[in-house]
């Protein structure tokens, strides 16, 4: 339930912002990370900010939940961002 809350709040921010620019690349390519690469693959890629620790635990903790959910419910979570996205660049 919570994490369907987080998506839906960084949907809206996504296709609600008024600002005529892009979405950040590396936003892009943190969600989607999320969505589909393993926990020690995902760890890798925020090593790569030097969080601190319990930053990092805490947003591995969120990735083990999401991990849990069907792959199907995954892609349609996926397509829906592929859909925010593809209306902020215009």
């Amino acid at each position: 339930m919570r994490l369907s809350v987080c998506l839906l709040l960084v949907s809206l921010a996504l296709s609600c912002y008024q600002a005529n620019a892009a979405v950040c690349p590396a936003v892009v390519s943190e969600l989607f990370d999320f969505l589909f690469i393993s926990e020690r693959g995902f760890k890798l890629y925020l090593a790569r900010y030097n969080a601190p620790p319990e930053f990092v635990a805490a947003k591995l903790r969120v990735k083990r939940c999401m991990d849990q959910t069907a792959l199907q419910t995954r892609s349609l979570i996926a397509e829906t961002l592929v859909k925010i996205l593809k209306k902020c660049s215009m």
